[in-house]
């Protein structure tokens, strides 16, 4: 997607303080004039508000719970990553650059110092892409990407596990809200745009900043902007990074405005901030946002990018109801909603046929149905070099089309609905349709079903007993420090790292 015309930026006329429309731009961009001169309550200083009055108690028990599951998913991620080749690379640089006061863990073992914790840990989080996402109804997110700069603020202060539950229940929603007034994507900025901002006010939180220091970290951490470019086919090992990058400046922002550096006060909301390079007017009433994120929260059951969770589903509960020889296949038709088409079925972000790289294989639901068919499920192992290049599903994958239904569109997101058709050789026809997945919001994941997801995915890195002790430990996070999590996860091992 082409981020040319997406901001005002390229206009030499275009001068701080004054409205476009005043030198000579039309109305077409921009959906909302910037203001000449913005005063009063900025969007930063609400947040910080908002971050500064949010307490523990205002987080309703079910989603406390719902907190935690996503805390042990993202631990799940986390620990399955220790060992790719880019999250290597991201803790070596943690532990060669960040050794000067290196008093925060690394999950996998290891230190280094708050700023750089925060980088890595946020890599091995994020890199599997089997984190949870935050579904709004112009875009989404993934809000577990706080979940590593949270955890190195809140062991860096000392905090208990219930001080960290607030202070990443404050990311969270900080997240979701931008990401549910915000059309980041349409005008090419990557969906971790709010990000920034919600490791800002979660962080702050972490740390027990003031209102006017905690407004202030929200304001240069508002100076990052990510492109959607890295979404985009051919998709790069950045994908799964990007996150990692965006904390690692955060956190920088965040200590220097606990030392009383300042930020833009109107970063959001000015002229030449994040609304004027949207063209849309992004205006929150944060006195009024509650910590209810978490309602529209989804968790993943397969290995792919969350729009194609409900093509995949469907697919396996077709071939679970009609058991017949993938081999026999002569065409799959999967439609989907417009997102699902756009980032994983050939749509704006690009042809999804060509696939060799784990990148690109998990944004391919081409390449997701045709292996679901053939193992019957998509997991790490299904995203492994060895078996996306295997001749059975390069060419079935080629058997597969993808198209957006304008019904299921139109129901998305109350439903991630999917409607895949199979014709075999004989000239049968199979035809599922399903509403969600286990995971979606509708359908979250129970205790039992986190508990196996966890234990699916760290098997090869921690034994029976490490397991248990960290699902216990964020089970009773409200009764624990956060150091004590973090030795736990200090013990997790690929087989390589404990040779």
């Amino acid at each position: 997607m082409s981020t040319q015309g997406a901001g005002p930026k390229s206009d030499p006329h275009l001068q701080p303080g004054v409205p476009a429309q005043a030198v000579g731009q039309t109305a077409g961009h921009y959906a909302t004039k910037p203001k000449a001169i913005i005063t009063g309550e900025s969007q930063a200083q609400g947040i910080a508000m908002f971050s500064h009055r949010a307490s523990y108690e205002d987080l309703t028990p079910e989603r406390r719970e719902r907190l935690k599951v996503s805390v042990l998913d993202s631990l799940a991620c986390a620990i399955n990553a220790l060992g790719a080749a880019p999250t290597v690379a991201c803790v070596e640089q943690a532990k060669q650059f960040g050794g000067s006061d290196a008093q925060c863990t690394l999950i996998g073992g290891g230190n280094a110092n708050v700023i750089y914790a925060a980088s890595a840990n946020t890599a091995l989080v994020r890199y599997v892409d089997l984190m949870d996402s935050y579904l709004g109804p112009v875009s989404l997110c993934h809000p577990s990407d706080n979940v590593g700069a949270v955890l190195a603020a809140c062991e860096h202060a000392g905090r208990s596990g219930k001080e960290f539950l607030t202070a990443l229940a404050v990311a969270y929603q900080v997240e979701s809200e931008l990401t549910s007034v915000a059309p980041f994507m349409e005008e090419g900025f990557d969906l971790t745009t709010p990000l920034s901002f919600s490791i800002g006010a979660g962080a702050s939180k972490a740390l027990q900043l003031d209102e006017a220091k905690t407004a202030a970290a929200v304001e240069i951490c508002g100076d990052v902007i990510p492109l959607l470019v890295v979404r985009t086919t051919p998709i790069s090992q950045w994908k799964g990074l990007n996150s990692s990058q965006t904390a690692l400046s955060s956190m920088h922002a965040v200590f220097l405005a606990s030392r009383g550096v300042t930020g833009p006060k109107y970063v959001i909301e000015g002229t030449n901030g994040l609304a004027h390079a949207l063209g849309k007017s992004i205006e929150i009433e944060w006195k009024n946002v509650k910590l209810d994120c978490f309602d529209r929260l989804a968790l993943k059951t397969y290995n792919t990018a969350i729009p194609a969770q409900s093509g995949v589903f469907c697919t396996i509960a077709l071939h679970k109801v009609h058991p017949f020889n993938p081999a026999d296949i002569v065409s799959v038709e999967a439609e989907v909603f417009q997102d699902a088409y756009d980032f994983t079925g050939g749509g704006r972000f690009g042809p999804k046929h060509d696939v060799h790289t784990k990148e690109d294989a998990d944004h391919s639901l081409p390449y997701l149905m045709a292996v679901a068919l053939l193992d019957g499920d998509v997991q790490p192992a299904q995203l492994e070099p060895s078996r996306i290049e295997k001749r059975d599903v390069q060419d079935l994958m080629q058997k597969v089309t993808v198209r957006p239904d304008p019904g299921l569109t139109a129901r998305y997101p109350a439903d991630l609905a999917s409607r895949v058709t199979v014709r075999l050789k004989s000239g049968t026809l199979f035809t599922q349709e399903i509403s969600d997945f286990p995971g979606a919001p509708a359908r979250p994941f129970t205790w039992k079903e986190i508990d196996a997801k966890f234990d699916k995915m760290v098997a090869a890195r921690i034994d029976d007993g490490l397991s248990r002790k960290i699902k216990a430990a964020v089970c009773s996070l409200e009764n624990i420090q956060i150091s004590e999590l973090m030795k736990l996860l200090a013990f997790a091992k690929t087989e390589e790292m404990a040779a």
